[in-house]
């Protein structure tokens, strides 16, 4: 979801509450609370020598403290990524929520449905990968065919 998108669904119902619903159903507390809006550039060379330029997200922080009755509404949530123009370049971003569960993980958010007094923001799963199969000799399935990095038969591999 784009934070355009996402800015559009809180504003439009201002006193409804968003929960993040994790991947396997679970949700974030509903006393969570957002940390920090920030702007992530990735730009890396993958394992086959190839660079990626760069890839933007926005990054929403959370954080559940011990304050179990606080609630943060869409219309305050709004607010508080407005503020984010200051760091973000523009709108058109792709949003992803750093949640800490035993470890601090990140995930897209992929869709927002108004539910009752509730605006369920759905966490999609993110994965790692090899980006450059072909030049490391994995085939197309990865190293789960049997192949791994130390037996894949191309020096290069990762």
């Amino acid at each position: 979801m784009k934070l355009n998108e996402l800015k559009t669904i809180l504003r439009s119902h201002p006193s409804a509450y968003p929960r993040f619903i994790l991947p396997d159903g679970d949700q974030v507390a509903a006393h969570f609370h957002i940390t920090e809006v920030g702007h992530v550039t990735k730009r890396f060379i993958d394992c086959g020598g190839t660079l990626h330029d760069k890839a933007d997200t926005c990054l929403l922080g959370t954080y559940v403290a011990d304050d179990v009755e606080h609630r943060l509404d869409a219309g305050t949530f709004a607010k508080i990524l407005d503020l984010g123009a200051q760091v973000l370049p523009h709108d058109d971003l792709d949003v992803e929520v750093e949640y800490d569960c035993c470890v601090v993980a990140q995930y897209p958010v992929t869709t927002a449905r108004v539910a009752g007094e509730q605006i369920e923001l759905q966490l999609g799963e993110k994965h790692t990968d090899c980006l450059a199969k072909e030049k490391c000799g994995i085939d197309g399935e990865g190293c789960g065919s049997g192949e791994t990095a130390e037996t894949a038969a191309a020096p290069s591999c990762c």
